[in-house]
């Protein structure tokens, strides 16, 4: 009876053991298997999606979250995330995306052509999720206020109009393309351009811009660079398709500006403005562009440029009065009514070359193109080594914060190492031919613009002594010393003066021995013994902003207004 009672509860024991352990197994392997199911479902579902996305004629994005109440066009169902078009602006569910596609028309970057040329083109109304704070073109009351799908936008005007406002006529009446009218490149314009080259019309522009262009039409061309700065630049590539035709916004990470800017030759001669979105780096990259177009005989379809700053420095888009950096704190429709009211001016573009000492060096000199300014020493080397960790871990460096954050750091160190001391044992420097004895420093500067160091207006210093007028259009350079880091620093929270060594139309620039860091418009470099020689290359064309002042803007009031009359009395 003992045994028996014995076995049974050893048998009882090892059941609820297995039976532990099998529940254990379960625990763990099923939550694994739903994840992985769900993980299967979601990339076959991403696969189905980007098959759709390729197919499409719309340009669509999916999102998992909408920036605003929103309704799927199709089914007229609330939706927190799906698909919109960058183009139209339509937004579906992911599950009506296919029926979308053979519901509703995109905006048309060029009309079909029905066999005449057109001057004109009906309204492309798209019902639903209407811009917030919008008013009715006829009875001048807000719309979409009703928590459904509901009022009429279209996508070229922006108009828009209330379900019961809605009447046949609108549906046929002509666009007349809104606020952005003479930003706006039109349908068919392109479409007669494209019969006109079809029928080998070498004299085409001349035919079709009394006809087709309005008489204050200055088509803008958008150039946005997605991997600038603060990675803004995807989300204002919608926008602007949005607002104007998609055919004039361009990404710059998959198309090269040269490219971008042949649109230009099909637009009336001196009438095109680009909007440069990026960083100095992105507008040196298309100005460099612009004077391949000058080698090519396109002089005449040279465009001019204004500046949407996204880099860490902006430097230039400073100077020319747009802002040290953009956040998102403008809304794109006043940028492009900024750009509208620009005026133009011309920026000096230099030549730098850079030749290697040696009696046995073969290779030919390195040639940069300046914008901005060229240095040797301690900001170049802060310079130089953001560039190289940048290069290591590329997506640390997201943020314009973080970016100053890491100058900062390097800046700090240089303080304390000093790795550039007795520069001026080190180097020659020749203003015009003129040899110039230089004090104890660790960098030189040489500036064509009024801005430095992401917004230190180097030149002026303090402002509490007298200094030589500098302009970015007058063929000259000023050229001044710093002590290291820590000057720089003091400079530019106006605590001291930079060692001002002259202004000249020429610079030369000997490196006698050892290594130092040079850098070109904040593109570095370590360079040994050689000779630097600056002079002047040509002008760029671009738009100054005159928008608010600053307290550090209002002693380069005059000096704008002197460059904008200059310019006015070249014209």
């Amino acid at each position: 009876m003992a045994g028996a009672a014995g076995s049974g509860g050893a048998s009882s024991s090892a059941v609820a053991d297995w039976s532990l352990v099998f529940w254990t197994l379960c625990s763990v392997i099923l939550p694994v298997l739903i994840t992985l199911w769900c993980s299967f479902q979601r990339s076959r579902r991403q696969v189905l999606i980007r098959d759709i996305f390729r197919k499409s004629k719309h340009d669509w994005h999916y999102t998992d979250l909408f920036g605003q109440p929103s309704y799927c066009c199709v089914c007229a169902q609330h939706i927190l995330q799906g698909a919109f078009c960058n183009g139209c602006g339509l937004r579906v569910s992911e599950g009506c995306l296919k029926k979308a596609d053979q519901l509703f028309l995109c905006k048309e970057i060029m009309m079909r052509s029905d066999g005449g040329a057109r001057s004109s083109m009906p309204h492309h109304w798209i019902r639903g999720n209407v811009p917030l704070c919008c008013c009715c073109m006829i009875c001048k009351q807000q719309c979409g206020t009703q928590p459904k799908l509901c009022d009429y936008r279209c996508v070229w005007c922006q108009c828009t109009v209330h379900d019961e406002c809605m009447m046949d006529c609108l549906k046929t009446e002509e666009c007349t393309f809104g606020e952005f009218r003479d930003l706006i490149i039109p349908p068919y314009y392109l479409s007669t351009i494209n019969q006109m080259r079809k029928d080998k019309r070498a004299s085409y522009e001349k035919v079709i811009v009394a006809p087709y262009c309005r008489k204050h039409w200055m088509p803008v061309i958008i150039l946005a660079n997605t991997r600038s700065g603060n990675n803004m630049g995807e989300t204002l590539l919608g926008e602007f398709k949005i607002l104007l035709n998609p055919v004039q916004v361009f990404d710059l990470s998959k198309i090269a500006p040269a490219k971008a800017l042949q649109l230009c030759t099909l637009l009336p001669c001196n009438a095109v403005r680009v909007l440069v979105c990026g960083g100095d780096g992105t507008v040196g990259w298309v100005l460099d562009a612009i004077d391949e177009m000058k080698i090519k005989g396109q002089e005449r379809y040279i465009p001019q440029v204004a500046i949407l700053p996204l880099g860490t420095g902006n430097d230039l888009s400073n100077t020319l009065g747009w802002g040290a950096g953009y956040a998102g704190e403008v809304p794109v429709e006043q940028i492009l009514r900024n750009v509208m009211e620009a005026d133009g001016i011309k920026l000096d573009r230099w030549k730098v070359q850079v030749t290697n000492k040696g009696y046995y060096n073969l290779r030919k000199p390195k040639v940069f193109t300046m914008n901005n300014y060229f240095s040797i020493g301690p900001d170049a080397l802060m310079a130089l080594n953001f560039h190289a960790h940048r290069e290591k871990t590329p997506s640390l460096f997201s943020s314009r914060i973080i970016n100053k954050a890491v100058y900062f750091f390097y800046g700090t160190k240089d303080c304390l190492v000093q790795e550039c001391k007795d520069l001026n044992k080190k180097v020659e420097l020749e203003l015009d031919g003129e040899r110039i004895e230089l004090p104890n420093l660790e960098g030189i500067i040489v500036l064509n613009i009024g801005y430095w160091g992401g917004g230190c207006r180097l030149w002026e210093g303090m402002g509490d002594e007298p200094y030589p007028l500098a302009r970015h259009d007058d063929g000259l350079l000023e050229v001044v010393g710093v002590h290291g880091s820590f000057h720089c620093a003091q400079i530019q929270v106006k605590l001291a003066n930079p060692v001002r060594l002259g202004q000249a139309h020429t610079v030369r620039l000997i490196l006698k021995s050892s290594k130092m860091p040079m850098q070109v418009d904040g593109e570095p470099w370590a360079q040994g013994p050689c000779t630097v020689t600056i002079t002047h290359k040509t002008h760029a064309l671009m738009l100054y902003h005159s928008g608010e002042q600053t307290d550090d803007d209002a002693s380069s009031v005059s000096e704008q207004d002197h460059v904008r009359e200059q310019t006015d009395e070249d014209v």
